[in-house]
């Protein structure tokens, strides 16, 4: 087990993204049912694949807790009809654990420690929210002398509109550039084949067949904007409309050593070519992209340049833009069919979600070399990259 191997995706899909709340498509579905059902759809693309040949499966969510709690990997595989001789790992590493989770899956193959895993992520912000955490929960050293790890996602963005003096019609452009971007995309049926549909319900609660984003707004207008109120300061910049929305949903992609996809007679559609993480101060983790960008593409010996599609995901358009701008990132080539503003971020699935879109984008319009990047709660960053197979 000297030699590292590839680690190749052979099958990949998500959800489409509903929005939180009493408005929201996937409001009265548990978790482990959309998510399960998705991951069957995702498996049923490779029937080769036989489910006692997965090694395991790895789900990330940033909040594993309540309806996802009780290790919600184990609980998905046994929704999505896996025998229970397939085990299930859930991890947390807030925004990035859906990317995490391919990562952990990827170095196991590539390490010769598995040959077939199941990476993915899911969350359920209706049922768990963003709300501040329970305060006997907090740790009070850390409350004294580094509060900043507990600061509120929204005051983090401010603190980085401030400190990198980017301007309120700055993140308007952003968030209207957003929303043209995915509304087109939609509208053309980019996201169709990522997307496997999944029961759900409409603002009057009718069931429906779910299978297109629900957060786009097309109406978006540097005008529309203006008009928002700032929500999280009230002398600042950030507003709902520059803000990702709260969502749910959930992806999976499926991989395998080269080998393995080589013997059962599946093409590759990736292979997984690296990852890396880095931490920054928490108050504006934002830019947590730009220690890690750098760092996964020294390792993999690659520039920026090289990459054909970057999927970064825009928590707020203060960190995005500064995360662009710094990084001197092609602006053509950042979510060109929209980000997180449009679409929402379903926090723990969202690596897996962009990843979905980086790879079904990469096969529809050609390329060669797919990133997908975003910052992390607590002052992080995490970036990985693909090389189509």
């Amino acid at each position: 087990m000297s030699n590292i191997r590839d680690a190749v995706v052979v099958a990949y899909g998500r959800s489409a993204v509903a929005k939180s709340g009493k408005k929201g498509a996937l409001r009265e579905t548990n978790p482990v049912d959309y998510a399960g059902l998705v991951l069957r759809g995702v498996l049923d693309r490779v029937p080769q694949l036989k489910a006692e040949d997965i090694d395991d499966v790895i789900v990330g969510t940033a909040r594993p807790e309540g309806v996802t709690g009780s290790n919600v990997a184990r609980l998905i595989a046994a929704r999505a009809g896996l025998p229970w001789t397939v085990p299930g790992q859930t991890v947390n590493r807030f925004c990035s654990s859906g990317l995490q989770t391919i990562a952990t899956a990827a170095n196991a193959i590539m390490a010769g420690q598995a040959d077939v895993m199941v990476a993915g992520g899911v969350e359920d912000m209706t049922s768990q929210g963003m709300g501040p955490a329970d305060p006997a929960t907090l740790n009070q050293w850390l409350l004294d002398n580094q509060p900043d790890y507990y600061m509120p996602m929204g005051l983090t963005a401010e603190q980085v509109a401030e400190r990198y003096n980017v301007t309120r019609e700055q993140m308007d452009a952003l968030a209207v550039e957003s929303h043209k971007r995915a509304a087109a995309a939609q509208e053309a049926g980019a996201f169709d084949d990522e997307i496997i549909a999944v029961p759900g319900v409409d603002e009057e609660g009718q069931a429906i067949t779910f299978n297109k984003d629900q957060g786009i707004r097309k109406g978006t207008s540097m005008e529309s904007l203006a008009g928002l109120k700032t929500v999280f300061k009230e002398d600042g910049s950030v507003t709902a409309g520059t803000s990702s929305q709260t969502s749910e949903g959930t992806a999976f992609v499926v991989l395998m050593s080269a080998d393995k996809a080589k013997e059962l007679g599946i093409k590759p559609i990736a292979k997984f070519v690296g990852y890396a993480v880095g931490g920054v101060d928490p108050s504006i983790m934002g830019i947590g992209p730009i220690e890690a960008v750098p760092k996964v593409l020294k390792r993999a010996g690659l520039k920026l340049e090289d990459m054909d599609i970057i999927e970064l995901n825009e928590a707020f358009a203060s960190q995005a833009y500064v995360v662009m701008d710094t990084l001197k990132m092609d602006k053509a080539k950042v979510n060109p069919n929209g980000g997180a503003m449009a679409l929402g971020h379903p926090l723990g699935a969202t690596g897996a979600i962009l990843t979905c879109k980086a790879l079904n984008w990469l096969q529809k319009n050609g390329g060669k070399y797919g990133m997908v990047t975003m910052c992390i709660g607590g002052g992080m960053g995490a970036a990985g990259i693909f090389e189509m197979a």
